[in-house]
């Protein structure tokens, strides 16, 4: 059986509207909370606040003495990172010997850092008795040289000097984050650094727009995936930059999986991927009567052992979208179609006016999974990815795509109803053509940072870049 489908989506789309269209197919997925860990590369749902303040306390910014009024003072205490505060408060003449990033007590007005202070042990008591030795030094002391209240091992207190500056090496509570700050927006993308971030803030979940899950299905009896191939066989060159393309794209890989030729064991994996749907949210769209002529159905069989395990994703659900390498053509083993009818999927864009790429393929299965088919040809095939893989994947996010433009600084032949999408390199002339972009070959797409998106009749002005990934 077919899907009864609009006439605009029988004819091949023009390159901008069918980006376009890609991009609005897609609906960002609902928040959830995840921990920082699996958050990675998500997008922030709601703004990143500060549950504490940094620093949390008022604490040293340098190793060596908090002090309080003029020199000379007197070392009553040591305090550490992460060891017991001092509690007591400093009065004027006294100094505790204090670690980076430790509490100062109260009152203290500065931080002597080491290199700048003068320590002479076994100094003034409190009641002004002199201590048997007067030996300066400086730097840290020997951790055996000073008691619990700072008294040198002869029994008296330490005695320390130096300049100072009021409030000099204190880092005051909340002078970096306020608590409560609204440190980045909804919409920022979860970094390595923003998970740090994140957790220096208190943070262990994080409310994102989760990353859709892919699923990836290579068809084809010639593909194999390693070795040399033999005759009649060719190399997977497009499973490979799949899986690099879905991240950079702000995608998830679920699952990657080899099919052979034949619609059943297509049927069965966009069976397995795809979730169930639910007649109260997916009406069934309007069916027509088989066409004439059609084979008849073929009862759907799983595919091989080494595939069906790869198709089960981590959670044991269905997928946001499925990627179909190869299949999308109108050739004799090209079933993609007729399986889509048969799932009765909606097509939303059943091939492009661009070359390479034409024969690509954005539909909806009833669920709501998106299925993105891609031509065989490994060039095509990115092409395709970059018309409608991407803006997919970028559409659940909730990202928008940004828009680059240049002058091509090169020979280009453009074609008469087509939009070529063309390999270019970036420099201060113009986009430069990388060259070797026949659709089989890859060559100019690795050579170049971006692909120049020439529209039929191009008669030489600044045409649009996208940029291609980049292994940063």
């Amino acid at each position: 059986m077919t899907v009864v489908r609009p006439e605009s989506a029988v004819r091949a789309l023009s390159w901008p509207a069918a980006r376009d269209l890609a991009g609005r197919s897609a609906r960002p997925l609902p928040p959830a909370g995840l921990p920082l860990s699996e958050a990675l590369g998500c997008r922030l749902a709601a703004p990143l606040r500060a549950l504490v303040a940094v620093p949390g306390a008022d604490v040293a910014a340098m190793d060596g003495y908090a002090v309080a009024g003029a020199p000379p003072w007197q070392v009553v205490g040591r305090v550490l990172a992460g060891g017991v505060p001092y509690e007591a408060a400093l009065r004027a003449g006294e100094a505790v010997e204090i670690a980076t990033g430790a509490p100062v007590p109260p009152g203290a007005e500065s931080v002597l850092p080491y290199e700048q202070a003068s320590r002479t042990s076994g100094g003034l008591g409190r009641a002004g008795v002199p201590a048997p030795s007067d030996s300066e030094r400086t730097g840290p002391p020997a951790s055996e040289g000073l008691g619990r209240a700072g008294a040198s091992a002869s029994g008296g207190l330490d005695q320390v000097e130096g300049e100072i500056e009021a409030g000099r090496h204190i880092r005051r509570r909340g002078e970096d984050i306020a608590e409560g700050a609204v440190v980045l927006g909804a919409g920022a993308v979860v970094t390595p650094v923003v998970v740090g971030l994140a957790a220096a803030l208190g943070h262990d979940v994080l409310t994102v727009r989760p990353m859709p899950s892919v699923a990836v299905l290579v068809t084809g009896d010639e593909v194999v995936d390693h070795g040399l191939p033999g005759p009649g066989r060719v190399r997977d060159a497009i499973g490979p930059f799949l899986p690099g393309l879905v991240a950079w794209a702000g995608g998830r890989l679920a699952s990657h999986a080899r099919l052979p030729d034949g619609a059943a064991a297509l049927h069965a994996a966009l069976s397995a991927l795809a979730p169930p749907s639910h007649p109260e949210k997916n009406p069934p769209p309007a069916m027509s009567s088989p066409r004439e002529g059609a084979p008849p159905r073929e009862e759907p069989r799983l595919p091989h052992e080494e595939s069906r395990q790869d198709l089960r994703t981590p959670e044991g659900g269905g997928v946001e979208v499925v990627v179909v390498c190869g299949a999308s053509s109108r050739g004799p083993a090209d079933h993609l179609r007729g399986v889509l009818g048969e799932l009765g999927a909606e097509v939303l864009v059943d091939g492009v006016a661009v070359r390479p790429g034409h024969p690509q393929l954005l539909a909806r299965l009833p669920g709501g999974t998106l299925v993105v088919g891609l031509p065989g040809n490994p060039f095509a095939a990115l092409a395709a990815a970059m018309t409608l893989l991407v803006p997919v994947l970028r559409g659940f996010g909730g990202a928008g795509s940004r828009r680059e433009s240049s002058a091509l600084a090169g020979p280009v032949r453009a074609h008469e109803r087509d939009t070529r999408l063309v390999p270019v390199l970036r420099s201060g002339r113009g986009a430069i053509p990388a060259g070797h972009d026949r659709p089989g070959s890859l060559w100019g797409a690795a050579l170049a940072e971006a692909l120049a998106v020439v529209p039929p009749g191009w008669s030489g002005e600044q045409v649009e870049l996208i940029e291609l990934p980049t292994g940063g």
